[in-house]
């Protein structure tokens, strides 16, 4: 990124104090509901708390709270402050559903959860049933926008995306022959998926396999196997990062010796901690994580002033999700989920990290910010921006 971005970062940080600030008919503007209900705004976040996934959501449940504390120190929205409610959703669907039922029955205004696809697709009907928005974080498979659900938008890059900046990187690396791995959830899978198709049009490079595991087991050589004999100089995986990352050693261990990277459900520290040295040099496809972002340091010092940890995958795009919401509901002047939705629809260059702010007519992102990051010494880094 550029001096253009950090000039993007330091504007939106700037436009958020002045909105926070109470003065006219700004973001937090402190005056009356024209909803007529009272109390907080309840805002409703389902994330990975246990299971292997569990990683990830201390990161996303920070920066979503601080979005709130901020916020709510400026006054609130409406002249009402916001809370949070959690519930875990285990990265599992019928976890994630009766997560989404709990975050309902406590009166929720707006969800802003949602990190893995396959746990977040059930919860669309009872969220939609219910009349509350979506303000989906992480979780972006392709499915979730085929739906085409009005109460549904995604503030991250779909998997349609992700699967274009994989083939231009492996284009770009000279691969000619690519292995693509996947362990058959919707989020996985649809990538794969998706790789293949754009790999296929584009006449190359040419998919040697793909190949489907079963997740949360150990040892993963008869897929490795399976892999090896096709000869591929590329191997791409589009699961999470426990997978990952023993798929990542096991293949090093079985000789192979070519370029390897990884979606961005396996882009956690958690990654080479499994994978150990063999991590190192492996690619990722990912958005704007708090590692990437220039011109952020002062809300990566806030973030770790209150949390006493450095943020991760998803923080920002977590409070980002939390401003995003307030937003709306400021501009809505209700918390009603139809003219909620509405305002979401109308939003036009609100800033985020990931830039200025408009919606498809399929409630995503018009460009997806994916970008390649690099294993180095453990930690993941800028490797390619993709400009």
């Amino acid at each position: 990124m550029g001096r253009s971005r950090i000039s993007m970062i330091a504007a939106m940080l700037a436009a958020a104090s002045l909105l926070t600030a109470g003065c006219g008919q700004g973001l937090l503007d402190g005056g009356s509901n024209s909803g007529g209900d009272e109390g907080p705004i309840t805002l409703g976040m389902l994330i990975p708390q246990s299971g292997s996934e569990a990683a990830i959501g201390p990161y996303m449940q920070n920066a979503a709270q601080l979005a709130v504390d901020e916020i709510n120190g400026k006054g609130g929205v409406l002249g009402r402050k916001l809370e949070l409610k959690i519930a875990d959703d285990a990265c599992d669907a019928q976890t994630a559903v009766a997560g989404a039922n709990k975050l309902v029955t406590e009166g929720i205004k707006i969800s802003v959860g949602g990190y893995c696809s396959g746990a977040t697709l059930p919860t669309l009907p009872v969220f939609g049933k219910a009349n509350i928005p979506m303000i989906i974080p992480a979780a972006n498979s392709q499915e979730l926008v085929d739906q085409h659900l009005k109460h549904v938008f995604l503030i991250n890059g779909t998997g349609t995306q992700q699967a274009t900046a994989a083939m231009a990187w492996m284009t770009k690396q000279g691969a000619k022959s690519v292995a693509l791995m996947h362990d058959n959830t919707s989020y996985s899978k649809d990538i794969a998926v998706r790789t293949q198709k754009l790999l296929d049009e584009a006449g190359g490079p040419e998919t040697a396999i793909l190949e489907a595991v079963t997740p949360k087991e150990s040892d993963y050589s008869a897929n490795i196997h399976n892999i090896l004999a096709k000869k591929p100089d590329f191997v791409y995986w589009t699961g999470y990062f426990q997978e990952g990352g023993l798929i990542i050693r096991q293949l090093r261990q079985a000789g192979y010796k070519g370029g390897i990277m990884v979606g961005d459900g396996a882009v956690s520290p958690k990654l080479a901690e499994i994978a150990g040295g063999d991590a190192e040099g492996v690619y990722a496809t990912m958005t704007q994580t708090p590692e990437t972002l220039q011109g952020a340091e002062g809300w990566i010092a806030a973030y770790k002033k209150k949390f006493n940890a450095d943020p991760g995958p998803y923080s920002n795009q977590a409070y980002d999700g939390v401003r995003l919401a307030a937003e709306a509901v400021s501009k809505a002047g209700s918390t009603d989920g139809a003219k909620v939705i509405a305002a979401l629809e109308a939003i036009d260059g609100f800033q985020m990290f990931s830039g200025p702010l408009k919606f498809t007519a399929d409630h995503t992102l018009s460009t997806g910010g994916f970008q390649i990051l690099v294993v180095k010494s453990g930690r993941f880094a800028l490797q390619d921006a993709l400009k």
